[in-house]
């Protein structure tokens, strides 16, 4: 990525974490022991997916962020590179890889547990992104200080996004530094009590806002124009990571100059597809799964 020939499409900034998820056919009460009815390990955080979900798109791909010196952070680095993903922004430590534990019921809705140690966020200086130069930088907050620092780094054809997954002091910082505001219905609750409020104040911060809404799709506002899309239709098992491979669709497309509403669709396929297997990264869809999905939808 030094020169505009070898110009990476998305770099994905922020949170990496190793998911250990269980299906299971309750959440289990105070005292109850239970047994899960399947185990899936593999490497996990809104960051880390996006990246691997760009590259199953056929675009070049890069993580920046933290894994631990430890089993965890050695087995999620493995998958970034048999993805394809440019490791060479991912920080090793003797903190903990971030851990989460995701139990998911039938329907597809799931709990999750995650624990971190004593690991912090990145200082802002850790890394140098001058001459580094990436079509679109994806940061989800986790790692402000770097994503900061990135996005001053960049240059005026960079696009930004921000996936705002929740309400904390990483996403706060970076709302009104992005072109892109896409948040969560959680985090839109969160901000402003309710979905419609959140888009408007969204949109005075960044000069696009769209809030995803889960099975009801996803509702969007750029400049004085507004709109909503259907979601598309597919059997759920597992939302877990269906966020992660929404944003990672939407900065591929975004790279590649997709027009607006081709764009939304592009990245709603892409969530949706993810929620029809169980665990976030096996659930990433590959470009000939993204392709069928969207010619079937507009039938």
């Amino acid at each position: 990525m030094t020169t505009n020939a070898q110009r990476l499409d998305v770099l994905c900034i922020g949170h990496a974490s190793y998911d250990l998820v269980f299906a299971i056919s309750h959440h289990p009460g105070p005292d109850e022991k239970t047994v899960a009815d399947d185990l899936l390990g593999c490497g996990g955080g809104p960051a880390a997916n996006a990246a691997v979900a760009v590259a199953r798109l056929g675009a070049s791909a890069g993580f920046c962020g933290y894994l631990g010196n430890d089993v965890y952070g050695d087995s999620h680095l493995r998958e970034l590179l048999a993805a394809g993903v440019g490791t060479q922004w991912v920080v090793r430590g003797d903190s903990p890889t971030p851990l989460s534990a995701v139990l998911v019921k039938p329907n597809g809705q799931r709990a999750l547990i995650n624990y971190k140690g004593g690991t912090e966020a990145l200082p802002a200086e850790r890394l140098s992104f001058t001459g580094r130069e990436a079509k679109v930088l994806l940061c989800d907050g986790h790692e402000p200080g770097l994503s900061l620092t990135a996005l001053a780094a960049a240059d005026d054809k960079t696009g930004s996004v921000l996936d705002g997954g929740s309400l904390h002091a990483g996403t706060l910082a970076l709302l009104d530094k992005v072109d892109y505001a896409i948040c969560s219905e959680k985090m839109a609750v969160q901000y402003a009590g309710d979905e419609q409020a959140a888009l408007v104040k969204f949109a005075e911060l960044a000069p696009v806002a769209v809030i995803t809404l889960g099975a009801r799709g996803l509702i969007w506002r750029r400049g004085t124009e507004t709109g909503a899309l259907e979601a598309p239709p597919v059997l759920a098992v597992d939302s877990t990571g269906a966020g992660d491979a929404f944003h990672g669709a939407f900065a591929a497309g975004l790279a590649a100059g997709l027009e607006w509403q081709t764009l939304l669709r592009y990245a709603s396929a892409a969530g949706a597809l993810c929620c029809t297997r169980l665990g976030a990264r096996p659930g990433l869809p590959t470009l000939e799964q993204q392709l069928a999905l969207l010619a079937q939808w507009r039938q």
